[in-house]
């Protein structure tokens, strides 16, 4: 498993905009994403880094191994 990079609120809903995810709405700090066909909303804290497991949750939530993560990430 590659290591998670060290990325900030917005760059991570970058990723996840990219991966099919949808932004939704902005709730004071924190980007709520969307996704048709998925029960589940993410909700990302737009801060200068993310926390690694406020990362790898997201990554959990969003059906997704943190390769795939990381590949796109490493895209953009």
């Amino acid at each position: 498993m590659p290591p998670l990079p060290t990325l900030s609120g917005r760059e991570v809903v970058r990723v996840f905009v990219a991966l099919g995810w949808e932004v939704a709405r902005q709730k004071g700090s924190h980007v709520i994403l969307v996704k048709d066909g998925h029960s589940a909303t993410l909700s990302v804290p737009d801060h200068r880094v993310v926390a690694k497991g406020t990362l790898r949750a997201l990554i959990r939530a969003a059906d997704l191994t943190v390769s795939e993560f990381v590949s796109v990430a490493e895209e953009r």
